[in-house]
């Protein structure tokens, strides 16, 4: 049995919370369908382990649009609060180079490994039009090349009833501070 797929019981206790949730939460996806959705899932195994990778870390993943053009359903870590996959620098590049208390891992290897991207800035802030998120935590969103390359990255949260984007070095590393992913299906 390969590695990246779920047994059906594990299949069938996550579509009943996605679904659970996707009925809690019509107002991220109006005009939407939970049968179409559902049909779509059983048909990709490798994206149900990528969403149970996405739930077992707290993310709480939810549908957030459709894409005509593709015919893909767009799913977001949806959770009040960056999920539990925090304390991690943004790449293996930062990683490297940190001589002294690395932390165990970093965002961009994390979410290869889940088989997710990691939310732009713009879908972070398409998110936020949805409810209220990180009002406590922050987020690492996906860094353009041009601030990578000087070595720092970005992230953002929500305080004041706005959302912010900030910068830090991409070595850094918070206990608030996770990241939010983005899966196609």
């Amino acid at each position: 049995m390969s590695k990246k797929k779920l047994t059906a019981e594990q299949n069938g206790e996550l579509l009943k919370v996605l679904k659970n949730r996707f009925e809690k939460n019509m107002n991220r996806h109006k005009g939407l369908t939970w049968e179409k959705i559902h049909s779509k899932l059983e048909a990709a195994p490798e994206k149900l382990w990528s969403l149970n990778a996405m739930e077992e870390t707290e993310g709480e993943p939810d549908v957030v649009d459709y894409d005509k053009k593709t015919d893909e359903y767009i799913f977001f870590d949806c959770s009040p609060e960056s999920p539990k996959r925090r304390s991690l620098c943004y790449d293996y590049q930062a990683w490297d180079s940190r001589k002294a208390n690395k932390p165990e891992s970093n965002v961009i290897d994390k979410t290869t490994e889940m088989g997710i991207e990691l939310l732009t800035e713009e879908q972070y802030r398409q998110l936020q039009e949805l409810g209220k998120f990180d009002l406590k935590t922050s987020s690492w969103v996906k860094t353009p090349a041009n601030i990578r390359e000087l070595g720092g990255a970005i992230f953002c949260d929500r305080r004041y009833n706005t959302v912010f984007m900030y910068h830090n070095g991409a070595d850094s590393y918070y206990a608030a501070r996770g990241f939010r992913g983005m899966l196609k299906v």
